[in-house]
């Protein structure tokens, strides 16, 4: 008897390590934006608001990855929770341009077929990441923007949306403030262009994005945002330029950011931290902070990015006072932060 039950409790260990053995891991991280994100500005309610939302949604991914589902999907679901939520810079809380309306940007990359999608400029798109990934699935193209991809939209069954879905009254009352520091600033420059860099920073940041690993190995990042608060002329920033705010490769790294989109698009961000994974072999924590808090930064470039390399390992560095994140490794419970310590 001694020895059927010895072997009965050897089976079920061996059972149990090989099990262990045949998981693979996967993991989710997604951010709501960077910036001057302030204690003093937010009130508890909406403290526990933030991170209600970002749980929510770091759930979503997490939720399709942990049932086998591919990464391209948790990273979509993620977003979508995020685009459908007034609090972030993207979607129903978009930020006005300087003329009182609003355009949207988005991408997303494959890093199992490198295939990538983006749309820019949209204005009557209810979740602009969902259109990205139309555009890298069913279209011979990477970036449609304005009308365009509005039409693309429509030849794939979009609905779309009145411009008035956009608006918030916070955002509002943040393009009121933004357009009269922008007048003050031009009575001494006397010039839109450079009077737009002495704005705060809360007017020139706000994205959300995600980036995922599923069972498969495969990897994903996708970015979307409302852009800059008194944007003009069509102004398009590193949130849908692949290699600025959105790159992913399998056996690489998956990377989405938030900041000053002319620092990250000039300074290729989010393809610059992947090629020190791949070509220097450093760790997605070293070539992450490496390039926010060493190269951007000398640059005057502000802002952040979550990353996720081929063994679900994460890095969410950031040079600004915070930023709206939230991960979920395997079974772990989500990590919810905004600030460096809580």
């Amino acid at each position: 008897m001694k020895k059927t039950i010895l072997s009965v409790l050897t089976l079920l260990a061996l059972s149990q390590a090989s099990f262990a053995a045949d998981e693979k891991p996967f993991a989710i991280a997604i951010h709501g934006g960077a910036g001057t994100i302030s204690k003093a500005n937010l009130t508890e309610s909406q403290i526990q608001q933030y991170k209600d939302k970002l749980t929510e949604a770091v759930n979503a991914g997490h939720r399709i990855l942990a049932k086998g589902g591919d990464s391209t999907r948790a990273v979509q679901a993620a977003i979508n929770v995020l685009e459908d939520s007034p609090l972030f810079n993207a979607g129903k809380g978009a930020v006005y341009t300087y003329d009182g309306g609003h355009e949207l940007d988005a991408s997303f990359m494959d890093g199992r077929t490198m295939n990538a999608g983006a749309v820019a400029g949209v204005r009557h798109i209810k979740n602009p990441i969902d259109l990205a990934i139309d555009v890298m699935k069913h279209s011979p193209h990477v970036m449609l923007s304005g009308s365009g991809a509005e039409e693309f939209a429509l030849s794939r069954g979009y609905q779309l949306v009145a411009q008035e879905y956009f608006d918030t009254d916070h955002r509002y009352r943040q393009l009121v403030k933004a357009k009269q520091k922008l007048m003050d600033a031009q009575v001494a420059t006397k010039d839109y262009q450079a009077s737009i860099y002495r704005l705060d920073l809360e007017y020139k940041f706000g994205t959300v994005g995600a980036v995922a690993l599923d069972k498969q190995g495969n990897l994903a990042a996708g970015t979307s945002t409302g852009g800059m608060t008194v944007k003009r002329f069509g102004r398009i920033g590193d949130s849908p330029v692949i290699g600025a705010g959105t790159y992913a490769e399998n056996g690489v790294c998956a990377v989405s950011a938030t900041g000053h989109g002319e620092y990250f698009i000039r300074y290729h961000v989010a393809g610059d931290i992947c090629a020190r994974v791949k070509y220097q072999q450093k760790s997605i924590i070293q070539a992450a902070d490496e390039v926010i808090n060493q190269r951007l930064i000398t640059a005057g470039g502000t802002g952040g990015v979550i990353a996720i390399d081929q063994r679900g390992n994460i890095a969410t560095p950031f040079n600004t006072e915070g930023m709206y994140r939230a991960s979920r490794s395997n079974n772990d419970v989500a990590t919810v932060m905004i600030w460096r310590e809580q």
